[in-house]
């Protein structure tokens, strides 16, 4: 791995609960990478909205809030907080209904196509790995490094369930949820969610993060090799 560069943006795509952020957290770490969540950049609008009672179906009231929060990224004990308007909100963005209303906002092309171009600010030096649903199709179309990673309906839904089940309802409610979010991300006419033409797919059912990483390393330094 020691001749892979140092500034490349390395795309991970893939629908709710395939892994996306997990192992793109190890990936960067291993790399000496950056990483950052799109999908926190969503998830913070929304909490921004809902506390604010902005309408998520009211593209326009929400590009409004949007033109007057500052997003910030940060590192901490090899963790990404999430900054909201200089207040660490990482913690309130992981309750399910803070993921349904970003789902629900991010349908808008004009939310959308503004939190992309903060996207490519973001990983415009390069040195990154960035995950969400439209990284190697929108954002980093030519990213020299694109991952797609997928499992199965079940597995997705029991991780998900796992990830916060006192506020998440039934495992069987769980997976209704994740069933809906992959209608609305791969139905919306504004980026929808599919994998790029070259990207790499890895299905993670049966995988742990750490050997779906390792299957990560592999290509990028087959790739490079």
């Amino acid at each position: 791995m020691t001749r892979i560069p140092k500034d490349l943006v390395i795309a991970i795509d893939g629908p709710v609960a395939a892994g996306k952020s997990t192992t793109a957290q190890l990936l960067a770490k291993r790399l000496g990478y950056r990483h950052i969540e799109s999908g926190a950049m969503y998830r913070a609008i929304a909490w921004k909205a809902l506390q604010q009672e902005v309408d998520l179906g009211d593209p326009d009231a929400l590009m409004n809030l949007i033109g007057h929060t500052k997003l910030e990224f940060k590192s901490r004990d090899e963790d990404l907080r999430v900054f909201v308007d200089a207040e660490d909100v990482t913690d309130a963005l992981r309750a399910p209904q803070i993921g349904a209303a970003a789902s629900v906002l991010s349908v808008h092309p004009s939310v959308r196509e503004e939190l992309v171009r903060r996207q490519r600010e973001l990983g415009a030096q390069g040195g990154i790995v960035m995950d969400g649903r439209d990284i190697g199709t929108v954002v980093f179309p030519d990213a020299p490094v694109k991952f797609y990673l997928t499992a199965s309906l079940e597995a997705r839904g029991r991780r998900r369930f796992l990830q916060s089940p006192p506020v998440a309802g039934s495992e069987k409610t769980t997976l209704t949820e994740v069933q809906n979010r992959d209608r609305r991300d791969t139905e919306r006419a504004a980026s929808p969610l599919k994998p790029a033409p070259d990207a790499i797919l890895i299905d993670t059912t049966l995988f742990s993060p750490e050997q779906v990483v390792g299957e990560m390393e592999r290509h990028i330094g087959g790739k490079f090799s």
